[in-house]
């Protein structure tokens, strides 16, 4: 299942946002007003829930400064990668986008893809938060 959110441009440098990601803490700015619980587990991963939702582990995979940075899940039971894009645009803003990749049956891809779709549209839309 592959999902993705629309583009979203931030007025701030690319490097800016790229460093902003790569702390875990500042994902909590980006998460919905629904989010359960919000934790720090370590430098590069985080716990968090959803109201009605399962606790979810992610961890940073992957980055590749000012330009990519790859979020996993932490647990194999629900495979799947959380990839923001980031597109410098001028030297003060640039265009974020998310990408939700992921293995799932085909009956959980049904019952999980509105609620992730939503989500990621959340995170990208809170960039401006950061």
């Amino acid at each position: 299942m592959n999902l993705e959110s629309p583009k979203v441009t931030v007025d701030k440098p690319a490097q800016y946002i790229f460093d902003a990601l790569s702390d875990v803490k500042n994902f909590q700015k980006l998460m919905p007003e629904n989010t359960a619980k919000f934790e720090v587990t370590g430098e590069d991963s985080f716990i968090f829930a959803l109201k009605g939702m399962p606790e979810i582990k992610l961890k940073i995979k992957e980055k590749q400064p000012a330009s990519k940075l790859v979020l996993g899940a932490a647990s194999d039971k629900l495979p799947f990668t959380l990839t923001g894009n980031i597109d410098a645009i001028t030297e003060t803003s640039a265009q974020v986008q998310l990408f939700f990749e992921g293995e799932f049956n085909a009956m959980m891809a049904m019952m999980i893809k509105g609620p992730i779709t939503k989500f990621i549209e959340t995170l990208a839309g809170n960039m401006h938060k950061l």
